[in-house]
């Protein structure tokens, strides 16, 4: 059975930085593409950031670019989300997705819980 399970989030100082992991498990990694989705209170979720499946190729919303970075180790079944440089904007329930395919394509196959992350003073 697939599952995703996001951790790190937290309350964090503008300007600060913290680290998302998603633990995967139920399925081979290295097959997919990963995502980090984001929603903001009383917003709709939006695509953050996505990995292929060899950790290749990236994209990110151009809110995020300079600040985030997506990364992956297939070994360890994990996906991760370096977040520099945080906007109070940032603040959301972040969540983990496996994509359909091994590229981003956009389609999310399941999703994590979510994370939050507070970005305040």
């Amino acid at each position: 059975q697939l599952q995703l399970v996001e951790s790190g989030g937290g309350l964090v100082q503008p300007g600060g930085s913290t680290t998302l992991s998603c633990t995967t498990s139920g399925f081979t990694l290295e097959y997919y593409a990963m995502g980090w989705f984001r929603q903001a209170p009383g917003k709709e979720r939006e695509g953050v950031s996505c990995i292929s499946s060899s950790g290749d190729s990236t994209n990110y919303t151009e809110s995020v670019k300079d600040r985030f970075t997506i990364s992956r180790d297939n070994a360890k079944n994990m996906v991760y989300l370096q977040m520099n440089s945080l906007k109070v904007e940032d603040t959301a329930v972040y969540y983990c997705a496996s994509d359909r395919s091994y590229y981003c394509s956009g389609y999310v196959r399941d999703w994590g819980p979510g994370t939050a992350v507070t970005v305040s003073s």
